[in-house]
């Protein structure tokens, strides 16, 4: 008896397994805080989750997540397949819509695109600069997956007649309906 007391090796091994499996639980408790910190929770629920119930809500959040990303998939593969090469428009897409009204000097430019035409409103503004005409007012509105871009200009003295504003409406017409 007094043997296995004062046998070191004996309590040392007991201990250094307590301490391992310690150290094992404490590490699993942090991975769990990891995983429950990651995992977007509901703003109404304020009760503490069971661990059981974290997982299952994580186990359900990555599920979203991967029928999300096969939808994402599908649909960009779809838009890949209708796109033209030869100047990256979509067949089966609406072509942008552009109506430009001139009253004297004062320039109107209304742009209804889809969502996958937003570089437009950039360069439509980048031309009107180009003809000297001066945006005093441009914004748009999103409706579903439709933008509707207003922009309000002043011509400039370069091109405060009517054949300016027919010319300006020549280049934009000819720059929306081409590639």
């Amino acid at each position: 008896m007094e043997q296995q007391c004062n046998n070191p090796s004996s309590s040392s091994s007991k201990a250094d397994r307590k301490t391992i499996e310690k150290n094992r639980r404490n590490q699993m408790k942090a991975l769990y805080l990891k995983l429950h910190s990651l995992v977007p929770h509901q703003q109404h629920s304020r009760e503490v989750l069971s661990l059981p119930d974290q997982l299952e809500e994580a186990i359900n959040y990555i599920k979203r997540l991967q029928i999300d990303l096969g939808r994402m998939t599908q649909k960009k593969d779809s838009l890949k397949s209708g796109e033209n090469s030869s100047c990256g428009r979509k067949i089966g897409l609406p072509l942008p819509h552009l109506e430009i009204n001139s009253v004297d000097s004062a320039l109107q430019v209304v742009i209804t695109t889809s969502l996958d035409y937003q570089f437009i409103f950039t360069d439509v503004i980048r031309l009107l600069h180009e003809e000297s005409v001066q945006v005093i007012n441009a914004n748009y509105t999103l409706i579903g997956d439709t933008i509707v871009h207003s922009i309000h200009s002043q011509m400039g003295e370069c091109a405060p007649d009517q054949y300016g504003a027919a010319r300006i409406s020549e280049r934009l017409k000819k720059f929306v309906g081409g590639c």
